[in-house]
């Protein structure tokens, strides 16, 4: 069984063009969430609300203001739709895969539905929890 571990974006981010895994790392909410993917997780990826799903060693990206907290539903389903696509493109979605999202519920509501459909398992380590209670629960497991 393989793990791959989901970190959402963040508003803050770098002011210049960075690859994905270190444009969010001025969130101190992103860089634990990237550093408890890199110690427990076999691979993760950035979920991006602009660009779907990204490497995080993947090309520079330039900054953005783009969210999917408080996003219409219907956008929320096409980022869905086309963040799942990505998934299975990059072989994410096999019945030997975990995906494990660190991310808030507006970065997985639309997507389970389009997972439940497939063979992965899931995983929401942090669901329900508050940014204070998330770093809280990454400072203890790192």
């Amino acid at each position: 069984m393989r793990e791959i571990g989901l970190v959402s974006c963040t508003k803050t981010k770098l002011e210049d063009p960075a690859p994905p895994g270190e444009l969010y790392s001025p969130s101190s909410l992103f860089s634990k969430a990237k550093s408890y993917c890199e110690q427990h997780h076999d691979d993760w990826y950035v979920l991006s609300a602009k660009h779907h799903l990204l490497e995080p060693d993947g090309p520079s990206i330039e900054p953005y203001d783009e969210t999917l907290t408080g996003a219409r539903v219907g956008e929320k389903r096409a980022w869905a739709t086309e963040t799942f696509d990505e998934l299975d493109a990059a072989g994410l979605l096999e019945a030997d895969t975990t995906l494990v999202f660190h991310a808030g519920k507006a970065y997985y509501e639309e997507l389970l539905p389009l997972l439940d459909e497939t063979a992965v398992s899931i995983e929401l380590p942090v669901e329900g929890l508050m940014i204070g209670e998330r770093l809280g629960w990454y400072n203890e497991r790192t």
